[in-house]
This record gives structure tokens, C-alpha cells and sequence, in this order.
């Protein structure tokens, strides 16, 4: 499919209907289209910067994932897993920004950093690992190349777009709720309220105070709320932890303090540390699977988020269907191989980039701001802890909730969409995974369109999808059959 067969006919570059440009623009608004999306340069900078602040958490997250033992019980080095996961994210973010020119920012993904950690690493070297993740990144590559994956994206039904919107609305609001000690994981039952049925502690009460700050400052319709409140906040968590004795233990990324210097040199001990091929003694079939789940984590969790977060900042045409969107895939698909050359894991769009389109980033000129913030933070990495987790969460609980307002855009009477989308909404937080809802929304989905008789609303690359997807949920016993560990 062409690039001009998904790009709305009513305006340029993804500009609304009746988008006014003024005359006299400066060269950032022209390059970047900022005018032409209803956007200034303020919001830009203001969605860039709130961008980074929710993401800033992966520089600590990531290296604490990644910073296990390989087959050789080999340690990681830990400031080289900042470095790396600072460089990846800096070099992709500013690549979808000048070259994407959307509001997406990328960073190592929790979910391609898990399988990494679990699967790929114990059985292998971390060269080897690393160079999976270029293998998959470039397998994604290829996909968007052959308009393969912008295909499938196209293919997805609106309402469960609309559903996949409003999962990652669900699934970044635990996110933030789980981060900030609100929820816990239950003893008694599979979650609860704080650690034992009631919140406890400093913290969790400056997530609670910065996270109403917020609701109300959004309520007046005051410009930068989700901003305003989060730089509240962390001066808050500042004052109290100064004046009251709380448990540094207490603080999910630590005290909001500054220790030692704020300047930091970069560790690139790490960096091209990628090898191919000395696989024999794990096997080709177990190299297939872990390309495969690789691919798999990397492609759809990257759909979901990108459909979500182009679908919030109104990027999207009236099928659902964004401008650039083949640029945008691309990039998303490279950061696979940007990260395993960087070893920072595969880079993928976050959906933390949705704070951003919160304060009105419909360019890719937040994107570069936000790719800018990581790469100073190459340097001031110690500045990255004096925000709080439980602050930053605060920021997506908002957004969760902005995009729930997706559901006015469903019909909830007809039963086939109805089902598809409540299953991609309900199982993405409750497995914890965005893969898990959008496969199960597919299935569901087709399924009961066969139901009804009518398979062939359904197309090819849906069914397609469809039975990828079953081997998805399959996966454990096909391995289990053909006796792959």
C-alpha cells in the first residue's frame, strides 16, 4: 500500500479539516508542520519535556532487567546499561522526530527486555543476545519495507482501534498506580489497595496529592497541567523528604536527592558488543522461537501504542489510518537494531509519549526534544533520580484516563464489536501485556464474524493475524510438543 493511500485527503500532513496555516512560518514550524497540525512551538517543547519526564524511569528500570548474568555468568556492566539505554533511546527518539516527524518517543522495551532476560541471555552470550535483537529488528524492517506491517495496522477494524486505545489507557493507568504503591500485588487476593488493604507511606500520599493537582488544574483548563503537577510534586516530595525521616527504602527509584556530582561520564564498555551465529549448542528451533516471540513483543505492542497514541493526538483520519504512518513503523522496527548494536535492548514507541499528546504534542518536534533529554542525560544521569516514580506515575493515570474517552466511539450494541473490544480492553491490564489484548481482540473478532456468517467482512490479513495470534496463546504447548526448551 502506498504512503498516499493512508494519508487523509482533507489536509496536509495530518492537519484537521479547515487547519488554517499562517503566513510569514518560521523553518522549525514549516520542516516539523507544526501550524499545519494545529500545534505551536510552546506545546511542542512543553509535550517533549513531559514526554521524557514519564519515561525517564526506563534509564533506572532497564539496566535492572538487563543486569543479570549471561551463559558465562558474565555480570553487566550497570553504568554501561545506562549508557546504553540513554544512547538508544536518545538516537531513535531523534530519529522518529526529524525524520518521523510524530510525537513518539522510543525507548528500550520492557517487554522485548523481559523476554531478553528470561529466555534469550540464560541460554547464550550476551553478544549472541544482542544479536537477536538486531536479527528481529531487522525482520521488522523488512515487514514495513514490503508494506506488510503498515498492511496489517490498515487491516485492524476501527472499533478495535478505538479498543486498543482504550486498553492502553487501562494498562498505563496500572502502570502508574502500580509504580506509585497505590496498588500491590495481594496476599489474600491478586491485587489490593497498598501492601495490606490501606496505602502507606510519603510517598504514595505525594503520588495521591500530585495526581489531584492535576485532575484539577485540568478541570480550570489550565495550559501544562500534567506538567505544572509533576514539577509540583517533585518539589514536594523534595520539601517532605528534607523535613520528615521516610525510609529511603520507601521511595520506589529512591530519595528525591541529589548525591554526589550531577555530572556523570558516558561507559560505552558495552556498546557493539554484538555477535551472529555460535548457536549450535541452543539449536535452530529455539533460535526460530525466540526470533519469533521477540518479533512478536516488538511488532504489536509497537502497533498498539502507535494506533493509540497517533489515534489521542488526532493524527488519524476517519479510518483510523495516520499520515507517515510507513516512516513511523520503520524507525520503531531500526530501534530493534539500534539497540542491540547500543545493548540497550530493543528500542520500541512508549506509550508514555501519550503525556506528551496530553499537552499538545502533535509534532515531531517534541520528539526531538524529548530525544535531546536523553541525550544529556548521557551526562546527568544522576539527575534522572531526583523525580520521583511515584510523581512520574501520576502522569499516566491522567492520560489513562483522557483515552478512555474512546468508548463514545463504539457501538456497544452490536455484539461483534462490542465482545472484541471489552476483551482488548480488559486483558491488557489484566495480563500486563498489550500483545495479549490486541491477539485476543483479533480472535474474538474473527471469530465472531464466522459466527455470524459473515467472514468475509473480515480480509485476509485479519485472518492472517488471526491465526498468528493462536499460535501466539499455542506457543507453550507447540514447544512443549516438539520438545523445544
Amino acid at each position: 500500500m502506498t504512503q498516499q493511500s493512508v494519508e487523509p485527503k482533507t489536509s496536509p500532513e495530518g492537519a484537521g479539516p479547515g487547519s488554517r496555516v499562517p503566513a510569514g512560518r518560521s523553518w522549525l514550524d514549516r520542516y516539523f508542520h507544526i501550524s499545519e497540525r494545529g500545534s505551536t512551538v510552546a506545546r511542542e517543547l512543553r509535550g517533549g519535556v513531559t514526554t521524557f519526564m514519564a519515561m525517564a524511569y526506563i534509564l533506572l528500570l532497564n539496566p535492572i532487567i538487563l543486569g543479570g548474568e549471561d551463559v558465562n555468568g558474565d555480570l553487566l556492566s550497570q553504568p554501561g546499561l545506562i549508557t546504553a539505554t540513554a544512547f538508544a533511546a536518545a538516537a531513535t527518539t531523534l530519529l522518529m522526530g526529524f525524520v518521523g516527524k510524530v510525537p513518539l518517543a522510543l525507548a528500550a522495551g520492557l517487554s522485548v527486555s523481559g523476554v531478553l532476560a528470561s529466555q534469550v541471555a540464560p541460554n547464550m552470550t550476551w553478544p549472541q543476545a544482542m544479536g537477536m535483537c538486531v536479527i528481529y529488528g531487522v525482520v521488522i524492517c523488512l515487514l514495513v519495507v514490503t508494506g506488510l506491517r503498515e498492511m496489517i495496522m490498515n487491516a485492524i477494524p476501527l472499533a478495535l482501534k478505538h479498543g486498543i486505545t482504550m486498553g492502553i489507557g487501562l494498562f498505563i493507568a496500572l502502570i502508574g498506580l502500580y509504580k506509585a504503591g497505590f496498588v500491590h500485588q495481594g496476599k489474600a487476593t491478586p491485587v489490593s489497595l497498598g501492601p495490606a488493604g490501606e496505602l502507606a507511606g510519603w510517598p504514595v500520599l505525594i503520588f495521591c496529592v500530585t495526581l489531584l493537582l492535576i485532575f484539577m488544574l485540568q478541570a480550570r483548563n489550565i495550559p501544562g497541567a500534567i506538567l505544572i503537577g509533576i514539577a509540583v510534586g517533585t518539589v514536594v516530595a523534595i520539601v517532605i523528604n528534607a523535613i520528615v525521616d521516610i525510609d529511603p527504602k520507601s521511595w520506589s527509584s529512591g530519595p528525591p536527592e541529589l548525591e554526589g556530582s550531577a555530572v556523570s561520564t558516558p561507559d560505552f564498555s558495552l556498546f557493539g558488543n554484538v555477535e551472529f551465529g555460535g548457536w549450535g549448542d541452543v539449536g535452530v528451533m529455539t533460535v526460530g522461537m525466540i526470533v519469533f516471540t521477540l518479533v512478536l513483543a516488538g511488532f504489536f505492542d509497537a502497533m498498539a501504542t502507535i494506533i493509540g497514541v497517533g489515534t489521542e493526538a488526532k493524527l488519524a483520519d476517519d479510518k483510523g489510518r495516520m499520515p507517515g504512518l510507513s516512516k513511523a513503523l520503520f524507525i520503531d522496527g531500526a530501534g530493534g537494531v539500534i539497540g542491540g548494536v547500543a545493548s540497550g535492548s530493543g528500542q520500541t514507541v512508549f506509550v508514555e509519549s501519550a503525556t506528551g499528546v496530553g499537552e499538545g504534542a502533535r509534532t515531531g518536534l517534541a520528539s526531538a526534544v524529548t530525544g535531546l533529554f536523553f541525550a544529556a542525560c548521557l551526562f546527568f544521569t544522576p539527575l534522572t533520580a531526583i523525580v520521583p516514580t511515584e510523581v512520574a506515575s501520576a502522569a499516566l493515570v491522567v492520560i489513562g484516563a483522557m483515552m478512555m474517552q474512546n468508548a463514545r466511539h463504539v457501538d456497544w450494541s452490536d455484539r461483534s464489536v462490542a465482545i472484541p473490544v471489552f476483551l482488548t480492553v480488559v486483558l491488557m491490564p489484566f495480563t500486563y501485556t498489550i500483545t495479549t489484548g490486541v491477539a485476543a481482540g483479533v480472535i474474538a473478532y474473527s471469530a465472531i464474524k464466522l459466527a455470524q456468517g459473515r467472514a468475509r467482512e473480515v480480509g485476509a490479513f485479519m485472518w492472517g493475524l488471526t491465526v498468528i495470534f493462536i499460535v501466539f496463546f499455542a506457543l507453550n504447548p507447540i514447544e512443549s510438543w516438539l520438545g523445544v526448551h
